[in-house]
């Protein structure tokens, strides 16, 4: 089976990605943690399956996910946190938008992540 048929396995718990807001890769490509470029490459995951990542979705619509260890945010700088939990839950909630969308991928990341690829490129 191609790859392409197969959908999209979260490489941590073997189960399908079924929806955008459930994709980490998606998820970490709208806040510019995956470059356009290496999107296709990039392993799939759930977001849920990703607590350092997921930990910092702050929305009534979001389950808390807590992240044990070195990486709990509970455990991380105030202001990193803040800074963090503003545009990881910007960065969901600009999944759920998706959805409601026909855009080319390219236009997926928010505004100031679009920013940065365009300066990028006209390097």
């Amino acid at each position: 089976m191609a790859k392409c048929d197969e959908g999209y396995r979260c490489e941590i718990c073997g189960t399908d990605v079924e929806g955008l807001t459930d994709s980490d890769l998606y998820l970490r490509f709208v806040i510019g943690l995956v470059d356009p470029e290496t999107l296709h490459t990039a392993k799939e995951r759930h977001i849920r399956c990703n607590p350092s990542l997921a930990q910092f979705i702050v929305a009534d619509d979001f389950p808390q996910i807590v992240a044990e260890g070195d990486f709990d945010k509970r455990h991380l700088e105030t202001e990193f946190v803040k800074e963090r939990e503003a545009i990881v839950t910007r960065g969901w909630q600009r999944l759920k938008e998706l959805k409601k969308v026909d855009l080319p991928i390219i236009d997926y990341p928010l505004p100031e992540v679009r920013e940065m690829l365009a300066q990028r490129a006209r390097q």
